[in-house]
């Protein structure tokens, strides 16, 4: 008579469960790796811009946004302040295209900030928000609603892109500030962008975020080939 099989081992309390077919490779792990540090960058983010508008709201100054992502509570730096950054310089945008798909309300109400950071990746981040939380998930099931919103603020500006609201909302753009690039590093090494930008511009590398330079205010990269094949990002 045949025995039976034996049973596996019993699994012990708290033990993660074996890794499901494929996760193992490395692509997988990376990209999950990847997922979950925007998940929580993105939460990060919406600290330091809640920080930053209170201190608009109450017309004193917080501290700049490069000292807040600074502070040890902030883990994924260099995505927290790209995020940040590029959510500010959007805002007005999003305010209008959030209430136009009337996207915030109920509990989402007291998580603005968020709501705002997510909105951006939504409609205009680099990459696909994938990993999802309860506000990703809110969001994503409107996003045809925000897009079409988006739209219709385009047809009522009278413009045809976004960098066109962009000018409406600030047509006098203050060039004391400098021209912060993130270098894209999946695509180029940070010490190889550095040598290209220096070759016609005056870079210098940030002494608080990797893998951000900094030009004189007013340069303008937005033709450079780097900035077009996705090397780098203008912040």
């Amino acid at each position: 008579m045949a025995r039976p099989p034996p049973r596996p081992p019993p699994q012990r309390k708290g033990s993660k469960p074996p890794p499901a077919k494929g996760d193992a490779k490395g692509g997988s792990k990376k990209q999950t790796s990847l997922e979950r540090s925007s998940y929580f960058a993105r939460r990060e983010a919406a600290k330091v811009l809640k920080s930053v508008l209170q201190g608009d709201a109450k017309k004193r100054a917080v501290g700049s946004i490069k000292t807040l992502v600074y502070s040890p509570s902030v883990r994924n730096k260099k995505a927290t302040f790209a995020l940040v950054c590029q959510t500010l310089k959007h805002l007005p945008i999003l305010k209008e295209v959030i209430e136009g798909a009337n996207a915030l309300n109920g509990k989402w109400k007291r998580q603005e900030e968020l709501m705002y950071i997510i909105a951006y990746d939504i409609l205009f981040g680099q990459a696909t928000v994938v990993l999802a939380g309860d506000a990703e998930n809110f969001l994503l099931q409107r996003k045809d609603a925000l897009h079409s919103a988006l739209a219709k603020l385009c047809v009522k500006k009278k413009v045809k892109s976004v960098e066109d609201l962009l000018l409406l909302n600030n047509p006098n753009p203050d060039f004391s500030k400098p021209r912060y690039v993130r270098v894209n590093t999946l695509k180029m090494d940070f010490e190889s962008a550095f040598r290209e930008l220096s070759k016609q511009h005056k870079v210098e590398k940030d002494d608080i975020v990797p893998d951000l330079l900094v030009l004189p205010p007013g340069t303008d990269l937005h033709d450079h080939p780097l900035v077009k094949n996705g090397s780098i990002f203008l912040q």
